[in-house]
This record gives C-alpha cells, structure tokens and sequence, in this order.
C-alpha cells in the first residue's frame, strides 16, 4: 500500500501494535509531533528509521508513580523531579500521574503547587492524591500519624490547591464521610478511586454506587479476599464499573493471582502501574517515600521500619514484559493494559494510548525481550 504524505520522520519494518492487532512488516509517519500514517508495503519517503522486525507499541501510560531515578514526586526540588520524569521515560512511559503519599494537609498542598506547573506545561498528565484518606489498619507504606477522615472541607482545600491538576484521588470509603467525599471528587471531575481500605463489602458497594471507578493496586493495601466475606477486592474485581490497578512486578502480586485478575476483569478493566518509588533505575539502598524511611535490597522496597512493601521499583516496560512472559498474557492485552486503557481511563484516548492516525506520536520500539530500543514523544526522541 502506498501513501502520498510528506512526511519527517519513516519507522519502517516493524511489528505495528494496532488496537486490535499486530502488523507485520508495517511501517509508520510522523509529522508534527502526530502518527500522520500508518501502512504496509513500500513506505513513503523520508527521514527512515528502519525497525529491523522490532515490535512498536504505544508510549506507556502510568496512572501510579511516585518516582524513579533517585527522586521523588513528593520533593518540591524541580530538578529531583525531573529526573524522577527522565527515568521512566527512558523505559517508554510517555504519559503519567505524579502520585503523592499521605502528609500533612499544608505539605500537600505546597507540593500540589510544585507539581501543577509541570502539569500546565504538559510534563505530566495530572496528579494523583493516594490519601490521606485512608485506612490506617491498611496504611501501608503511609504514615498513620498523618492519616485523615474525609470531610467536605479538607477534599475542598486539596482540590483548589490543584488549580484542576489533581485527577485521581485514592481513599477508604469506610472513614467517616467516605461516601460524601466520592460524590464530591465525582461532582468536580476527579476519578474516585478505592485503596488502603479495610472496608466489607457492604461498606465498599456505596461508594461505588456513588461514582467511584478505579481499585487502587488491587490486592495491595486492602482487606483480602474470602470466601465468605469478599471485601475489596472481591467487589472491585466483580463490579464491572471498576478499573483494577495490578502492580506486575511479581512481588506485590503472584502471577497466577494476576492472571486470574486480569482475565476476569478483561481488556475493558485492567491497568498495570508501577506504584514506583524514588530507588526505581536507581542503586539499592535507603530511601524516603513521604515521612517514612524505606530500604530498597535486590530492588524491593520495604519499610525500614516494619518490612512492609513500600512501593516498588517497577517501570512500565518491565510491567509489560512481565504481563506477557512471566503471567502468560498476549502483546494486544499488554497493550491494552498499559496504553489504551490508561488513556481512556484519564479520558485521553482521543490524544494518546494508541497507534491511530492522528495521535501524538508516542510509542515505543521494543526488542525480541520486549526490552526499550527506542522511546518516542510527542515526535520526539527521548531515549
């Protein structure tokens, strides 16, 4: 197939991840930051790159992180901030929510203010607020001498301080107010999700009925699943309003466990993240996520104090090599799971998340291992 377009930038002699199939032998134009076609046969003319076989995918989309690259989002440091950014783009995340820990309400709201200039300036695509709403029996790596009931006013407080950067808000909807602050996060266009909860069943199901939509890495921080008592995790990966979270690192989660999860949720409902922390492609060592100090050895974070996980160092190529070779599923659920999902979860499907004509020219060039060759942004080489 031939296409007459001008054209700057030829990726050619790939495997093309469409949104439901592969192409072989595919190739793909960018011009002006936009996929301006996507073919087979003979490419059009320009600037080529040749693909040598290699799958293309789209940029990877992260709705939890921390950090990565030795910083964190929780610093009001820019340039610590930047290289949490720089870190997991080199492994093809083009998209992300910078994810913040429990603090004092004055602290979030000043690193609110650091992080929604980034935000403004297209560095990021929002904010994610994981607490301090939560539920200290399932805190977590959160510090509980922080932690807060929801009411009206504080959520209020925290949603103004974003000036419409915060996008994600994760709380337990069994505190006290925990229903009314859904329909409030709900009501000004935030996604409501449910994490670090140890509510029942009964105690989840309202705040589903009142808007929520998103199980923060399920399994994690929540009561477990039981056969007489399903809590959580048996709701949110049954109710088919719901987008679970899965943390594919193998470490938060068994791969059989994430497997039975992701088929069960399907395509439409499964989100891989990487809930990484600042130690992510950085050396082992001790580290600070929030007010708390983390030891990171053979790239698992625990809490110094407890040993409870503390986030992890996972990035989203290893999720999806991980998605793909270790829990057993196909490239097209990868993608679905890390990209076109994400997207459409943060209601950017019609920007980013996939390889269409007329989308940003996010993707991602992977090897045979599915490990990065390249990485592509807005049109731009960043790795």
């Amino acid at each position: 197939m031939l296409v007459d377009v001008t054209t700057d930038l030829v990726l050619a002699g790939g495997k093309i991840a469409l949104p439901e199939r592969l192409v072989d032998g595919g190739w793909l134009t960018v011009r002006g930051g936009l996929i301006s076609a996507i073919g087979t046969g003979t490419p059009p003319p320009g600037d080529r790159v040749e693909l040598d076989g290699a799958l293309v995918v789209p940029g990877f989309i992260d709705t939890h992180c921390h950090g990565g690259g030795g910083g964190s989002f929780s610093s009001a440091d820019s340039k610590e901030i930047a290289r949490a950014i720089a870190a997991h783009r080199r492994h093809g995340t083009t998209t992300m929510l910078a994810s913040l820990v429990s603090e004092p309400v004055r602290t979030l709201v000043n690193q609110l203010a650091a992080l929604r200039e980034l935000v403004e300036d297209g560095e990021l695509a929002g904010i994610h607020l994981e607490g301090p709403f939560i539920a200290a029996a399932r805190c977590g790596a959160h510090d509980p001498a922080v932690l807060l009931e929801p009411d009206t006013a504080t959520v209020d407080a925290l949603l103004r301080a974003g000036h419409g950067a915060v996008r994600m808000v994760t709380l337990a909807p069994e505190l006290t107010g925990g229903v009314r602050a859904v329909r409030q996060l709900v009501d000004a266009g935030v996604i409501a999700a449910i994490g670090h909860t140890d509510g029942t069943e009964d105690q989840i199901r309202p705040a589903i009925d009142a808007g929520a939509t998103v199980g923060t890495h399920l399994f994690n921080g929540m009561r477990p699943l039981h056969h007489r008592e399903p809590g959580p995790v048996g709701v949110l990966l049954d109710d088919e309003r719901i987008t679970i979270e899965l943390i594919c690192d193998f470490v938060h989660v068994h791969p059989t466990v994430l497997r039975l999860a992701a088929k069960h949720a399907g395509r439409g409902r499964t989100v891989l993240v990487t809930d990484a922390m600042s130690a992510t492609d950085a050396a082992d060592g001790r580290y600070q996520l929030g007010r708390l100090e983390v030891d990171v050895r053979d790239g698992v974070a625990t809490l110094a104090e407890t040993g409870s996980l503390a986030g992890s160092t996972l990035t989203m190529d290893a999720a999806f090599r991980n998605f793909v070779r270790g829990a057993g599923m196909n490239v097209p659920d990868a993608v679905r799971a890390t990209s076109g999902r994400p997207a459409e979860l943060l209601g950017i499907a019609d920007r980013t998340g996939s390889l269409r004509t007329g989308l940003s020219a996010d993707l991602v060039v992977l090897s045979e291992d599915l490990r990065p060759l390249r990485v592509l942004r807005k049109g731009e080489w960043v790795a």
